[in-house]
């Protein structure tokens, strides 16, 4: 048997590479460049956690879904319901919210796992838009349309106060977010990582293998249930409020515009994808209030149509065009 050239194979490592170093950077020196806009900034970090953990499903494993706003939303309410009565200790908090996320995104993955894509689709929809109008109609626990307010958020191991400007905010989501993302990192790199990725692309190809592809999909989908429900606790916690939008279809919807703008199964996608929308959004509705949904819908269909596989699809491509003419001069 002729041995594979080892030139021909592209295994995944955990080497951190210089580009990326560069990006974990730019968050702190952002915190000195813009100190009048932490508050948005932590709230990009925040949401761009929630985009990994659609990212996980979506990109890895190719479990399309339109209702993870559920566990988002589970995560929140948990946050914001312990610290309104009493229960304000910020690290315990999220923990909770990520335990409460996870049991119910197990439960609901045996449901997920068991449909292709379409139906996917539909019972993740069906079960986000039951939690919502649940949500909604338990006003006494939640308070409904008005918001979950009266919070009470202790300090951060009990030294650190979340203040007006969001100092104490902006430094506790970019540690949440920078631990939690060396996980993923480490999980989708490992071979349980490559499994995911052969399931997405010939699912019916992995039995043979070895592979159980019911536990793996249910595995990854819990711990993507994990991830979401942090990161609606950190919002929770954060803000001091939660608002019955945090269980919202459209919460979930842009959650995917954000996965297609920054490319899925790549990690950072998710995380760029989440800062383009956030900041766009951010820009243009202060330009214009009214429209500025045209302007994000024109930039999405300009990105499918002219950058494959989102912004870092389209930055490779640059990249290897560029590297391919400095091979041939």
């Amino acid at each position: 048997m002729t041995p594979i050239p080892t030139a021909h194979l592209n295994l995944p490592n955990d080497r951190w590479k210089p580009l990326e170093i560069v990006f974990w950077l730019l968050p702190i020196a952002a915190y000195f460049a813009f100190p009048g806009y932490l508050v948005l900034i932590s709230q990009i970090m925040i949401v761009g956690l929630f985009a990994l953990s659609l990212d996980l499903i979506l990109g890895y494993a190719g479990i399309v879904s339109l209702g993870h706003a559920a566990f988002f939303g589970l995560g929140a309410y948990t946050a914001g319901l312990l610290a309104v009565h009493g229960w304000g200790e910020p690290i315990s908090g999220l923990l909770a919210a990520a335990v409460v996320a996870g049991i119910f995104g197990f439960i609901v993955s045996f449901l997920v796992v068991r449909g292709q894509d379409l139906t996917r689709l539909m019972v993740t929809l069906g079960i986000c838009l039951m939690l919502h109008e649940a949500a909604n109609k338990a006003s006494w626990l939640t308070g409904g349309v008005d918001g979950l307010s009266g919070m009470m958020v202790g300090n951060l191991f009990g030294k650190f106060e979340f203040d007006l400007n969001g100092t104490v905010a902006y430094w506790y989501s970019f540690a949440v977010l920078f631990i939690l993302f060396v996980v993923l990192r480490r999980l989708v790199k490992s071979p349980f990582g490559l499994s995911l990725i052969g399931i997405r692309e010939g699912v019916r190809r992995m039995p043979s293998l070895g592979v159980n592809v019911n536990r793996r999909l249910i595995a990854i989908y819990t711990v993507s249930a994990v991830i979401a429900g942090i990161a609606g606790g950190l919002l929770a916690q954060t803000t001091q409020f939660v608002g019955l939008d945090s269980l919202g279809f459209p919460r979930s919807a842009e959650l995917l515009i954000m996965l297609v703008l920054g490319g899925t199964g790549r990690l950072y996608g998710a995380l760029i994808g989440a800062a383009v929308f956030m900041v766009a959004q951010d820009y243009i509705s202060g330009l214009n209030p009214a429209y500025w949904q045209f302007y994000i819908g024109l930039l999405l269909v300009l990105i499918v149509l002219f950058a494959r596989g989102g912004i870092l699809g389209g930055l490779e491509k640059l990249a290897g065009g560029f590297k391919s003419k400095k091979g041939a001069a």
